[in-house]
């Protein structure tokens, strides 16, 4: 588990379910987004709920926030790229 600050928030890594990169809000500006899950009831409800037990909320992130959100998500030491957009050559 890990905490980022953002600002005036604190997200707990744990509880981020998605992340949506390079996204632009309804004015065009760019914008980082992330899909927080959290638990609607307390832990030991847990064993006993079949189904929806945890709310979902995007929070949204413009300017320097979206920034340090897209260079966090994109280091290979946080986030592992399946899909490199480029590979390092080997020379010999």
């Amino acid at each position: 588990m890990a905490f980022i600050k953002i600002q005036n928030v604190v997200i707990n890594t744990s509880y981020v379910a998605a992340v949506r990169l390079d996204n632009q809000t309804s004015l065009g500006e760019k914008s980082v987004s992330v899909l927080m899950a959290t638990p609607k009831f307390p832990v030991f409800q847990l064993d006993t709920i079949a189904q929806n037990f945890y709310h979902y909320e995007w929070l949204e992130f413009t300017g320097q926030a979206a920034n340090a959100l897209q260079d966090y998500f994109t280091s290979f030491n946080n986030v592992i790229d399946l899909l490199p957009q480029y590979q390092e050559k080997c020379e010999v």
